[in-house]
């Protein structure tokens, strides 16, 4: 990306997009009802707990980056919108696609579906997929998809607005798991050999009572 945004830029910059697209009527917002949108507990992953002063930092910091404008709608009290429209004419789905990776960070195809419909009424599946696929295909690219973590059957996907992902973790856990693996299958091969042995040993005693009752 042109300009990386940091960590309470993204959640600041979420927020103004949920807002947009769940409750217009409310939108722009001022200061303090941005900084509560931030600091909420649901639909946020991490919860945070940002004070004025940082969210105005980081609002300061998205108007040089233009990825957010005080509102000209007049009044005593500042309002804020996002100016991702302007800047990237995005469509709706795509807002909200990018919405929910902002505020809960990489998720698979199905979570985006059912947790972006209350920005976005998606009509399936392959509609979150090819959203994904045409924010994937943009220069610079604004998603990514994750490599398949370990127990998960589903692939992930993160937004690039903060910089491409630190796969470090992910790659630690794939090597652990590899390196360990030979040891989880022996450790299930002898208990499978143990309860083997007991039924052979069960089955003997059966057999042993049988012929005992015909002697």
């Amino acid at each position: 990306m042109e300009a990386t945004l940091d960590g309470t830029e993204l959640r600041v910059l979420g927020s103004l997009v949920e807002k947009e697209l769940t409750t217009p009527e409310y939108y722009p917002l001022s200061l303090n009802a941005l900084v509560n949108a931030c600091n909420q507990k649901s639909n946020r992953d991490p919860v945070l707990s940002l004070d004025e002063s940082q969210v105005t930092r980081a609002l300061d910091t998205l108007r040089f980056k233009q990825y957010a404008l005080v509102s000209g709608s007049g009044g005593r009290v500042a309002k804020y919108r996002h100016a991702l429209v302007e800047k990237f004419r995005f469509s709706p789905a795509e807002l909200a696609v990018l919405c929910e990776l902002m505020l809960r960070g990489p998720q698979t195809v199905g979570e985006l579906r059912g947790r972006g419909e209350r920005m976005h009424k998606f009509a399936d599946l392959s509609e979150v997929e090819s959203v994904l696929a045409d924010l994937a295909e943009r220069t610079p690219s604004l998603v990514a998809k994750l490599p398949l973590q370990p127990g998960r059957k589903e692939p992930r996907y993160c937004q690039l607005f903060s910089g491409e992902p630190d796969l470090s973790e992910l790659a630690a856990q794939l090597d652990a798991r590899g390196a360990g693996g030979d040891g989880e299958k022996i450790a299930r091969l002898e208990q499978e050999l143990s309860e083997l042995r007991e039924e052979v040993a069960s089955l003997r005693e059966s057999i042993a009572e049988f012929r005992k009752s015909f002697e």
